[in-house]
């Protein structure tokens, strides 16, 4: 088990155009290009593990991948039955996703993926793609992978959600743009939107108004795809809580794309009291731009909205609650239980080991604001809590144990994380 050291600094500036791309777009940019006419064009493509899968995967689909280092080119003339079994690797964007791509589709097809992402649920999209003739399967009554897929005619579909996640609505959306008829998703609150925002694009006739999308299916192939990928927020943020911790220190995120539903848990590291201003360079397909944060006492902050917007930061936003005045609680957002590990677990636990008070809910957490110590912390596989208490070191320094995770979201991490502190692995 591979591990890494930190060191604490007492200020940074840090100014970087190399964030990763973006891990949702390059999810869908891949898949999206086999339901498209034509060659599609993909720049700035994230070459993480997660992502890289979902490519392969593209390839045993029967779709042509041209990929010269700085552009992907993906020809497809539609979705073929492999003879490959189909891994994801540690992403649940990608299995749920792909569930909902190959329900209608002719053939039969078998997604797995590593020990974690094996043991995450997945009925919560097996189960409504099931309800409009879906022939999907799997271990424990299709809520554990592997699982297999044979293609079927899928129903038009009235869903409500009872939960906000852009990964069920974009498997639904899928399943409905090859269904029989209009199809109509209600979500309690809004989720991200990249799917309904690059789908529209290729010519795919999507409406969506408040908390309702509906979905028409296609008459016709899609237009391929001409798109390079943004900077990722999420991974953008974890630069964002280094420089609102550390005194003195300046962080300059370029190239980030400003959708709305990305940059929530910035907008609360506002309101906790960090300087942040947004500057939008590029409207073409998303807002994009450049984010600049600098570092202000932080207080404390209650979390209860837009949690689909935030989930995936909510980790990185413990370590600036634990450098806070005051006690932050995070409320609804159990989802947290069902990521690449049960984060509420983890993040309590690992910062009762850093010497911060906490208390657990089923649905969130209390941090009682304090002084962080040095500790030695287990990630659990799970990317987002190595890096959050990777970034903590920066206050304290910290050992953080099982590190061959943030591969699969965030390769060039350590590279600049190495241009804030000392890092030894």
């Amino acid at each position: 088990m591979m591990r890494a050291c930190v060191e604490s600094v007492e200020s940074f500036t840090f100014k970087s155009d190399a964030i990763a791309p973006d891990k949702s777009i390059s999810h869908r940019s891949a898949m999206f290009a086999v339901l498209a006419e034509g060659e599609s064009r993909i720049e700035n493509f994230l070459r993480a593990e997660d992502t890289l899968n979902t490519l392969k995967i593209v390839g045993h689909l029967g779709a042509k991948i041209h990929d010269d280092g700085s552009v992907i080119t993906i020809t497809s003339n539609g979705i073929q039955e492999s003879s490959e079994i189909l891994d994801c690797g540690n992403s649940g964007t990608g299995m749920r996703l792909f569930c909902g791509l190959l329900s209608s589709a002719e053939g039969h097809f078998v997604l797995t993926g590593d020990e974690y992402l094996k043991r995450r649920p997945m009925k919560r999209v097996t189960q409504p793609l099931r309800n409009i003739g879906a022939k999907l399967d799997g271990r424990a009554d299709g809520d554990l992978a592997p699982l297999s897929i044979r293609g079927a005619s899928l129903k038009a579909f009235t869903y409500e959600s009872k939960i906000a996640s852009a990964q069920v609505k974009s498997a639904m959306i899928l399943a409905a743009l090859r269904s029989d008829g209009v199809c109509t998703y209600f979500e309690p609150e809004l989720s991200r939107d990249h799917t309904e925002r690059m789908l529209k694009g290729m010519g795919a006739r999507i409406e969506v108004e408040g908390l309702t999308t509906k979905i028409w299916p296609l008459e016709a192939t899609l237009s391929p795809l001409n798109i390079r990928v943004p900077a990722d927020p999420s991974s953008a943020f974890f630069f964002a809580v280094a420089a609102a911790i550390t005194p003195n220190s300046t962080a300059v995120l370029e190239g980030v794309t400003l959708n709305p539903t990305r940059i929530e848990a910035f907008k609360v590291l506002e309101r906790m009291g960090a300087d942040i201003t947004y500057t939008v360079t590029d409207e073409r397909y998303e807002p994009i731009g450049t984010i600049t944060v600098k570092s202000a006492p932080l207080k404390a902050v209650v979390v209860e909205e837009n949690i689909s917007w935030l989930i995936d930061e909510l980790p990185a936003l413990s370590i600036a609650m634990a450098c806070a005045t005051g006690k932050s609680i995070i409320k609804n957002a159990e989802e947290l239980r069902v990521k690449e590990s049960d984060r509420i677990k983890t993040v309590v636990d690992n910062l009762n080991l850093c010497g911060i008070t906490t208390e657990e809910y089923p649905d969130g957490y209390a941090v009682n604001g304090g002084i962080l110590s040095k500790a030695c912390v287990n990630s659990y596989g799970d990317h987002r809590i190595a890096m959050s208490f990777l970034v903590a070191g920066l206050r304290c320094g910290m050992e953080v144990e099982d590190i061959e995770c943030i591969n699969t979201s965030f390769p060039n991490f350590f590279d600049l994380l190495g241009q804030c502190t000392k890092v030894v692995r």
